[in-house]
């Protein structure tokens, strides 16, 4: 029953006290922080922060320190021990000690004092209702969180710097120092911008390090991602951002700025250190010897302070030099620098047999191969080659690093022999499928300038072919006389295997006393000089992995060669006729301009027949030309 007596004051609904959305929100931030900077950096540890960020929020009681946080999911002592630290560090910047709160809670101070200012707004926001409508309330509460948000999103952002000698710094100097060299295409090709870099990073770009599947190339993603690289083709071509190159131009400023003051500070140190030898008349005649032994001292710290200084002297002429003419000489030198070489008695002559010649078709006769190797004490490896059956590399010898599973890969550069097996079978399927003309083609301009063609007979099998056994030895006497290959003609397996045997030990003592340097097959070209002489205590020889790279089969081809391919599906075309055609008309639109400037129709027939070709300098011939006349030039079929 109603009563009249009874307070009619307004009763309001719902709770009394909004709820904070966190009680530890001090924890929070710091996890936060922790979060967001280890995502700058590329870090794993940001999931970990993230997983532990969850969990707190599903805590619904506040913590008194870091230590009674590892009753949560996903907190473990190091996230424990960082919230301890920076809880210390808290209490000492604001004055305040570990204390609890008054009112008896167990939520310590600094987490108190943020729920006892929220409770004291919400008292007054309880109180505000009696003079305010509740719609200007929400209002004034959204607008205060829209500000809150603002000045959230109002952080900004640091912006990414890879750490020095990291992968990402390696590849952003690399690219910059590439794009700054005259002539350069403005993009490098992934197998050379790891060689390029490996110099200028402390990891590894092709091996991970023990116990991580991630090498150095790994942080080329993160460029990617914080657009400062595009990556563009196939096969990939990596090139700068205009974000990018200022980035990696700031880095190398700041590369050659440490590299004067550590010169500088040499160069201090040194002049500290000389100073006049003070020399002690009062010794006694049994000290004699002991004198005589400082002094040996003391003129091999001298000798070695003047081999000190004059290498500063020289640095820092170097250092003047590049300033004053510019970039392009700092380059250049820095080029020189990612060059390398192999000493005598620094490496091993180790035969490569392609991955196909142990494996596949029959793999009785293949096995064959590999144990008569073995038998023979041939140190040989198995690998993928893209071009040719076998070849030699001449591999650097590492010594283990203690406390590392596997030794550190050793640098390979390759030989100039390489060698095409072929059994008789083989060589008439290849004749018919056209792969024999190609591989010959391959061969020559795979940068390795002993091409050697080993053929296996197999007795009589080859009277049981497809076709007349005079066509397959025809096809051998011109490997060898028109197209330059040696030939070494074998009856099986075993003759093989002895062969590879002989070339290996010949090798080895060829190259015993050789300093090998590295050469770029792009600086260079693909061929090399044919009278160097093997006799000379220097080779110059291209890195396995260029090497490899190189001679892949379905790589981007360029329009010269494509058109060079085109000329070889023709008839009577041979690779040197091809070349010969090239060096006049290195494109499609460049021989259909020339066609469209002769006068008459024979002219046009006529325009390539006397082209030379080969070694002989023989004319291409009229009957050549009009039949290339007439597929570039034919609307129709062919007559």
């Amino acid at each position: 029953m109603f009563d009249a007596n009874m307070p009619t004051d307004r009763v309001c609904l719902g709770r009394k006290r909004p709820v904070p959305s966190c009680p530890n929100p001090l924890f929070l931030q710091w996890l936060t922080e922790l979060r967001d900077s280890a995502k700058e950096k590329g870090l794993k540890t940001q999931y970990v922060y993230q997983k532990a960020i969850n969990s707190l929020k599903k805590y619904p009681l506040p913590l008194k320190n870091g230590k009674e946080a590892k009753i949560l999911q996903n907190f473990g002592d190091g996230i424990c021990k960082i919230l301890d630290e920076r809880l210390q560090k808290h209490f000492k910047e604001n004055g305040e000690g570990p204390q609890f709160s008054a009112d008896g809670s167990d939520a310590p101070i600094h987490l108190a004092t943020s729920c006892h200012r929220s409770n004291m707004a919400s008292s007054k926001q309880m109180e505000e209702p009696q003079k305010e409508p509740s719609g200007n309330l929400s209002e004034h509460m959204k607008q205060t969180q829209k500000e809150v948000r603002k000045e959230k999103g109002s952080k900004k952002k640091r912006e990414y710097v890879p750490q020095k000698r990291s992968g990402g710094y390696a590849v952003l100097l690399t690219l910059y120092r590439h794009t700054q060299m005259p002539g350069c295409k403005g993009f490098m090709f992934r197998n050379e911008l790891q060689t390029e870099a490996q110099p200028l990073c402390e990891k590894s770009f092709t091996v991970p390090d023990l116990g991580s599947k991630y090498t150095a190339w790994s942080s080329v993603s993160t460029l990617i991602q914080k657009d400062l690289l595009v990556k563009t083709h196939n096969p990939a071509r990596y090139s700068l951002t205009d974000q990018g190159l200022a980035l990696a131009e700031k880095l190398d400023s700041e590369e050659s700025g440490m590299a004067k003051e550590h010169v500088e500070q040499m160069s201090e140190e040194e002049d500290s250190q000389d100073g006049p030898d003070v020399v002690d008349l009062t010794l006694e005649e049994e000290d004699e010897e002991e004198q005589e032994d400082k002094e040996s001292c003391r003129s091999s710290k001298s000798s070695e302070r003047l081999a000190t200084a004059l290498s500063v002297n020289q640095a820092r002429a170097h250092i003047s030099e590049s300033d004053a003419t510019g970039k392009s000489q700092t380059l250049e030198s820095g080029r020189t620098a990612m060059s390398w070489h192999l000493p005598p008695g620094s490496y091993d002559i180790v035969l490569c047999v392609d991955v196909i010649e142990t494996t596949g078709g029959s793999s009785g006769r293949k096995q064959e191969l590999v144990k008569e190797l073995q038998r023979n004490c041939v140190t040989f490896d198995i690998r993928k080659l893209n071009v040719g059956d076998f070849l030699w590399v001449a591999r650097e010898k590492v010594t283990p690093v203690p406390g590392q599973l596997r030794p550190p890969v050793g640098k390979e550069l390759v030989l100039d022999y390489i060698i095409e097996r072929k059994r008789m079978d083989d060589l008439c399927g290849s004749i018919i499928d056209g792969r024999f003309r190609e591989q010959k083609f391959r061969l020559k301009r795979c940068g390795l300038r002993k091409p050697i063609y080993l053929v296996e007979e197999c007795g009589s099998a080859a009277a049981h072919l497809s076709l007349p056994e005079s066509t397959l030895q025809q096809a051998i006497v011109n490997t060898q006389v028109v197209d330059g290959f040696f030939v070494k003609r074998v009856q099986d397996v075993k003759e093989s295997a002895a062969y590879l045997t002989i070339m290996t030990r010949y090798l080895q003592k060829l190259y015993h006393k050789c300093t090998l340097f590295c050469r770029s097959r792009e600086l260079e070209g693909d061929g090399g000089d044919e009278s160097e002489q093997t006799a000379n205590i220097s080779c110059s020889l291209m890195a396995f992995t260029e090497f490899n790279y190189g001679a892949i089969k379905n790589k981007c081809q360029t329009v010269r060669e494509v058109f060079a391919r085109q000329l070889m599906q023709i008839s009577g075309v041979s690779g040197d006729k091809a070349a010969a055609v090239l060096e006049h008309y290195s494109t499609v639109s460049s021989l259909l301009q020339a066609y469209d400037q002769c006068s008459s129709e024979s002219e046009k027939e006529k325009l390539l027949s006397s082209i030379k070709y080969g070694k002989l300098k023989r004319n291409l011939g009229p009957a050549l030309s009009r039949t290339i006349y007439q597929l570039y030039c034919t609307r129709g079929p062919l007559s």
